[in-house]
């Protein structure tokens, strides 16, 4: 989309089931970009189920775009890419949503599919983490779906988007707090059910690195990282995920409010993330985790620059 301002500036705007970000960004003269604005919106569409967007979470987004779109005409963009992701391409009222976030800013949503997701996810990830030989699982845990992708020497051997993002998880599986034993079995048999295809072609690719992208691994970066590798990757030791993995199990929703280092907006989703995680590092053997601050948005800058 082309914005009525002449700037060489550019933002990607990326609306996701539970957060809604912005990324506006401009040339560096030396074929890249330097990023001069960024924020994010916990807008939980999916509070009440991906089928529909509630009423609320309905006013919470359009607030959210309107506030984007304000950003916008203050930096003066001049290109932009907004992407709708899970919950946009499941609710029965997501097209309606499109319709009026248009009507308001003229901001044209582009639903991507869940194969289009992973292709931007593994451009930007390749643009945050250092090179390498070794195959490596991606993943992008997302409020409605969860991407994976097994890249190798900088190419996709292999890719699937999942239903299983943190709120679906959350609102089928997690009813008490804390989460009982039965809950989380309920969680990992319902991922060997999804992520057969997964443990297919991991055995087909093996890999004993995980790159994790943003979400809930941008929370274990700033609790458990020793080392940064590049400025926007850095390294999880696994002897400090099991530990705190048990402690996130066995605290009620309340006591996850008041953990150092737990954000406000997340503190009830992410005991199911965290399950999720672990089911992943055991089903590939992760020897080594990694988080890349890039993800959906930076690939996306990456074609539109």
């Amino acid at each position: 989309m082309i914005n009525e301002h002449s700037t060489n500036r550019m933002a990607v705007i990326d609306l996701g089931t539970n957060t809604f970000h912005i990324l506006i960004a401009e040339p560096d003269g030396q074929g890249g970009y330097r990023h001069l604005y960024r924020y994010r919106e916990f807008v939980r569409l999916a509070e009440d189920g991906i089928h529909e967007i509630s009423p609320a979470a309905f006013g919470r987004a359009l607030a959210a775009v309107h506030f984007m779109h304000e950003k916008l005409e203050e930096y003066e963009v001049g290109k932009i890419r907004a992407s709708g992701t899970a919950a946009l391409r499941t609710a029965a009222n997501g097209p309606d949503f499109i319709r009026q976030v248009k009507e308001m800013t003229g901001i044209e949503v582009q639903l991507i599919t869940g194969i289009e997701e992973a292709r931007l996810i593994h451009l930007g990830v390749l643009q945050a983490i250092p090179p390498t030989l070794e195959p490596m699982l991606i993943m992008d845990i997302g409020g409605g779906s969860v991407e994976f992708i097994i890249s190798e020497k900088g190419q996709m051997r292999w890719s699937q988007s999942f239903p299983v993002g943190v709120a679906v998880l959350y609102h089928h599986y997690h009813h008490h707090e804390p989460i009982l034993a039965s809950e989380v079995a309920a969680v990992q048999h319902f991922l060997d059910q999804q992520l057969a295809p997964l443990h297919q072609a991991l055995s087909r690719h093996p890999v004993q690195q995980l790159i994790g992208a943003a979400g809930t691994f941008d929370v274990l970066e700033s609790l458990l990282a020793t080392s940064k590798p590049t400025p926007n990757s850095a390294v999880i030791p696994l002897a400090g995920f099991f530990p705190l993995y048990y402690q996130l199990l066995n605290a009620s929703v309340e006591g996850r409010h008041h953990m150092e280092g737990i954000p406000e907006d997340r503190a009830d989703m992410i005991v199911v993330a965290m399950i999720l995680i672990d089911y992943v590092l055991r089903m590939a053997d992760i020897r080594q985790l990694t988080v890349s601050s890039f993800a959906l948005k930076e690939g996306m800058l990456v074609e539109i620059c």
